[in-house]
Order: structure tokens, then sequence, then C-alpha cells
């Protein structure tokens, strides 16, 4: 596989420094492309991947029939998965997101796929890595997705015994203490296990964040505001940190400060109703009213779009308690 993604970059390369002129020679077999490309179509819907596949990659940079793109591109995704070729499939499915964005059939494939590739790749760790920490570490992630709390602090706590500085693990344990509906732990503990976390990895933004919402909740405004700050520097894509400082500044009475970290944030997350109201009362309380009034209205614009959604929405069905 290594070979063929190295002659498919080659012949990347080679396009791209190929001179206009020459590319303009190409122009009247055009046609002929088309037709080889739908030759390979059919082939490709019958099951002959090894044949049809180099043909149409080689077809698709030319193409300018978008809907014969369109087949195309699903057709080398779909022998890349059929042909067991990872990093191909992958490279596909990111191709038809930038090429068909927002499509639903490329979103649909996409999701299948992924999850496809993601439990073979689970398959084969289980099978050439049984022992390893990565292994323990999906087996305790697939607990917490069924909700068996006890199961995954119990393997958390075993990959820890063995590998006592590996990163990540006490994070999850904190996020663990605070999930469990009943537990003989507190938020306490929860927050020895991000604080241990940080000893291992200091620039672990998420534990930053969690220990920021702790102080929060405690009321301890300047722990908050502290946690959150690190947060945001160490992940300046991280948004819900801005929101958590500006929510902890308006808290403290800094509104003037609040307001930079919640523009930011309300500049990510646009539709969240929380960050504009936040936003307003620091405007608010800074004596800009015409910039609060504009926060308010779009705050309860969205409040009312929420509602209304949720009125559409029927009733859920009684959920069944979890094994």
């Amino acid at each position: 596989m290594r070979t063929c993604l190295s002659c498919l970059a080659l012949l990347a390369l080679i396009l791209a420094s190929e001179p206009a002129a020459s590319r303009a020679q190409t122009a009247p077999a055009a046609a002929d492309s088309s037709a080889s490309a739908r030759r390979a179509l059919q082939l490709a819907k019958a099951g002959h991947c090894t044949e049809a596949d180099p043909v149409l990659r080689r077809s698709i940079a030319h193409m300018t029939d978008r809907s014969l793109k369109y087949e195309a591109e699903f057709a080398v995704a779909q022998c890349s998965m059929s042909l067991n070729q990872v990093s191909a499939a992958l490279e596909d499915l990111g191709r038809l997101n930038r090429d068909f964005p927002h499509d639903p059939q490329v979103l649909y494939v996409t999701a299948h796929y992924c999850s496809q590739l993601a439990s073979g790749a689970s398959q084969e760790l289980a099978d050439k890595a049984p022992t390893s920490y990565q292994a323990q570490e999906l087996d305790a992630e697939s607990y917490e997705a069924h909700g068996k709390w006890d199961d995954a602090m119990a393997e958390y706590k075993k990959i820890l015994e063995q590998y006592p500085g590996l990163p990540g693990i006490h994070y999850r344990l904190g996020r663990i203490i605070l999930s469990m509906p009943s537990t003989p732990t507190t938020p306490d503990d929860a927050r020895k296990e991000f604080e241990a976390e940080l000893k291992i990895d200091p620039n672990n933004a998420a534990a930053e964040f969690m220990l920021g919402d702790l102080a929060r909740q405690l009321q301890q405004w300047d722990d908050a505001v502290a946690h959150f700050s690190r947060a945001s520097t160490l992940d300046v894509g991280f948004l819900e940190a801005y929101l958590g400082l500006g929510m902890a500044l308006n808290a403290e009475g800094k509104y003037a400060d609040a307001v930079a970290p919640l523009l930011k944030y309300v500049k990510g997350q646009p539709d969240d109703p929380a960050g504009h109201y936040q936003l307003a009362m620091a405007y608010a309380r800074t004596g800009h009213r015409d910039e609060a009034n504009r926060e308010m209205a779009r705050q309860r614009e969205l409040d009312a779009k929420v509602n209304k959604d949720n009125r559409r929405q029927p009733d859920a069905p009684p959920q069944t308690p979890q094994q």
C-alpha cells in the first residue's frame, strides 16, 4: 500500500508541476477520459476494484462533469474500503467532504465508513496487542460508553498500576467520578485526579477546564478565573474555556475583563444563548447600553428558537435502565 500511495503522490507532483501549455494540450482528450471513467465506474459497480480504481483516480482530477466526479469519488472510496486500504480510504473520504460539503450521502458514507474503520482497528489492536495499554484503554472507553462506570474505573486504575506516568488516565478517572450517579467519591476526589493529570501533562487544557468548572461550582472565582485562563491559553480553540472565563469574571464583578473572552466565545458559538446573555451582562455593567440591548435581543431570539424546536419534538420514548 505504501508503494501505491507513493506512486499516487508522485503522480500528483507531476501533474502539479506540468506546464499550463502541456495541460491545455490534454483538453481535447477530456471526452476520452470521461468515457474511460464511465467504463471504470461500471467495473467498480461490478466489484472489479483492482482494475477500476487506478483509472478512476487518474480521471478524477480532470473531470468537469460534476455528477460524474461525484460518482467517481464515491467509487474510489468504496474500492478503498473493499480493498482494505485504510490510508487511501481516509484520503478519499476527505476529498469527498472537501468537494461535496454537507451532502447528506457524503455525510452518511463518512459516518458509516469511519465506523467500519474504527471497528477494524479495534479488532486488530485486540488481536495484535491484547495486553497493551492501548487495548486496555479502549476497553475502559467502551465501559464508559455503556455507563459501566465501576468497570471503567477499575480498568483505568489497572493501567495506572502498570504505567503510572501515562497521560490522560487521571483525567478520565476524574470525569468518571463526576459522571457516576451514585458513588462514595466526591468532587474533591475528581479535583485530585485532574491535579494529578496536570503533574503528568501540564499542557492538558481539558484538565485545567475541569478544575475551573469545579471552582466555579464552589464560587471560588479567583481559582476559576486562573484555571479557565490557563485552559484558553493552552488551547486557543477551546471555546468553552472562554465562556467559563467570562462567566467567572462576571461573577467576580470584573465586567470589563469579561468582554474579550465572551466575544471570542460568541464568535465561535453564535447560536448559544448563554454566551450572548453573559456578554450582555458584561456590556450593561460597563455602560455599553446599545451593545447590551443587541446581545439581549439575540439571546431572547435564540431562546425562542430553542423552545420552538423543543415543542416540535415528539415525546421521547421511555428509557430502559442500563444493564
